[in-house]
């Protein structure tokens, strides 16, 4: 027989002998298994010249999801949407378009450095049907990657390391920015529980449309960019790949604008961290571990967040007739609920500077506050806060940005009495937005602009009205305190003798 004729022969015995060892081991004793397993392995790997590697969705840990398993479905979605006919839309970007991957059980064909290899998404069946509200915990998807064993060394180094850069650089180009709250931690480990619920985040701002003055703004966005290229410099000089700003100001001063124009100039997820519902300092570093990189955290009013001095005041208890009215399960979660938090300065500052914070990378943290003094010092010290960002009240060169944005004004002739009363009057930017923004379609730039004058002018009024009564309070007040002080001096003088005309003094004239 010709070597030719051989090889597909001997490959069709090779077949018919896995198909009957297979069928046989259904009837086989477990005992026995082990055996057929083993020897058709051996079979296998004497004349079957590819490898197989699997890439499972999930991780061992619980509703994990592989990044790994991630990558490679955004990196073939690239490849199978020209080429498989059964496509799927796991993902909508912006609502404008799809993106495609491929559908189960379907295969890709890829190519690196001359070499060929196949991938096939594999869906595992439950192996029996049962009626349940839950899906069956095994089924399972997973990635087959076959290949030729002499390309063994390329393919499990440099092409999946390809693959994985690919995959990731297309899934953060296609994905939406998401807006993050964490969850009550009951909800945890319920069925398909997380730590963390998101909505899509499709805030407008950014730091062209920013009211904030530009040398200022500048300061900023260069800050934000040198971050976001230092990872090599991070590792450097020891320190964990995260940083801290401190957005402080009067209400209406802009700070959770900025931190949208910060997340869209960053291109990162925010995620709202609040503390009320954290129960203690271990779920609050659950929840950081939680946090992927390339994520802004954000702990807004922390002046009003926590007590993280003391315990907070107890809620009073409700009469007893009225629980025992109430069903236990209903009266437990109440009481959870009403528990307070537990969370402490100690473990605030190793939320964001201790070694938990080391857990990741990639990753701003940002305060907001009113009132920057109510803080405690070790809070918001360089660090840990390492950027301070004070949010005033509107100047000039805010007020032209915001001139553009709502007016398309660049210069006007009553700019200069503007810049006139703005430096004589204080006003956030959203009161000067407000005023500037055309109440009809009839309103035109230049009456939106008087009527910002008619507000400034007001507010500068009242402002001085508000300076002259404290004046007067303050003058009431000293001459209140004076006269005080002079009759509490009154009283505490000793009495003087009185002296009558003939020259002899009330005591004497007791004496007698």
């Amino acid at each position: 027989m010709r070597m030719g004729e051989m090889g597909p022969q001997l490959g069709s015995v090779i077949a018919s002998v896995m198909f009957v060892c297979t069928v046989f081991r259904q009837y086989l004793p477990p005992q026995l298994r082990y055996y057929v397993d083993k020897y058709t392995h051996q079979l296998v790997k004497l004349f079957y010249p590819y490898i197989q590697i699997t890439f499972d969705e999930y991780t061992n840990e619980f509703r994990k999801r592989s990044e790994v398993y991630s990558a490679i479905q955004s990196y073939l979605s690239t490849k199978s949407s020209t080429i498989v006919r059964r496509l799927k839309a796991h993902d909508v970007k912006d609502s404008k378009s799809l993106v495609l991957a491929m559908d189960d059980n379907e295969e890709v064909t890829d190519e690196f450095q001359g070499i060929k290899v196949w991938w096939v998404l594999v869906k595992r069946e439950p192996r029996q049907t049962s009626f349940s509200f839950y899906p069956q915990s095994d089924e399972k998807k997973h990635y087959k990657l076959t290949f030729h064993r002499r390309h063994r060394d390329v393919v499990t180094g440099a092409y999946l390391a390809h693959v994985i850069k690919e995959g990731k650089a297309i899934t953060v180009g296609n994905r939406q920015r998401k807006l993050y709250v964490n969850n009550p931690s009951r909800n945890w480990y319920t069925y398909r529980g997380s730590t963390w619920s998101h909505v899509v985040f499709e805030h407008p701002a950014t730091f062209e449309t920013l009211a904030l003055h530009p040398k200022m703004k500048e300061e900023i966005v260069n800050d934000l960019i040198k971050f976001r290229k230092g990872k090599e410099y991070y590792a450097k000089i020891g320190k964990a790949w995260k940083r801290g700003y401190l957005l402080y100001g009067p209400p209406g001063t802009g700070k959770s604008t900025m931190i949208a124009a910060m997340s869209n100039l960053m291109d990162y997820d925010v995620y709202d961290l609040e503390l009320t519902t954290v129960k203690d300092n271990t779920e609050l570093r659950k929840l950081l571990i939680d946090t992927p990189s390339k994520s802004i955290i954000v702990i807004e009013d922390i002046d009003c967040s926590l007590d993280l001095t003391g315990q907070r005041k107890k809620k009073k208890e409700k009469d007893e007739e009225d629980n025992e009215e109430k069903d236990p399960v209903k009266k437990k979660m109440e009481k959870e609920e009403s528990q307070p938090s537990k969370v402490t300065l100690s473990g605030l500052l190793n939320f964001i500077d201790g070694i938990w914070s080391a857990c990741g990378g990639e990753r701003l943290i940002v305060f907001t506050t009113n009132y920057v003094d109510k803080l405690d010092p070790a809070l918001i010290r360089r660090g840990r806060m390492d950027k301070h960002i004070e949010l005033s009240y509107c100047c000039y060169e805010a007020f032209k940005v915001l001139a553009k944005n709502y007016l398309d004004l660049e210069s006007h002739e009553l700019f200069e009495t503007i810049e006139r009363l703005l430096g004589e009057t204080n006003m956030i930017p959203a009161d000067v937005a407000e005023n500037l923004m055309p109440n009809s379609v009839t309103e035109d730039a230049d009456s939106c602009l008087k009527k910002f004058i008619e507000a400034l002018e007001s507010a500068k009024e009242e402002a001085r009205k508000m300076a002259e009564e404290e004046e007067a309070s303050k003058k009431a007040e000293e001459e209140a305190k004076l006269k005080a002080e002079k009759e509490e001096k009154e009283k505490q003088e000793p009495a003087k003798d009185e002296v009558k005309c003939n020259g002899t003094s009330a005591k004497e004239e007791d004496a007698k």
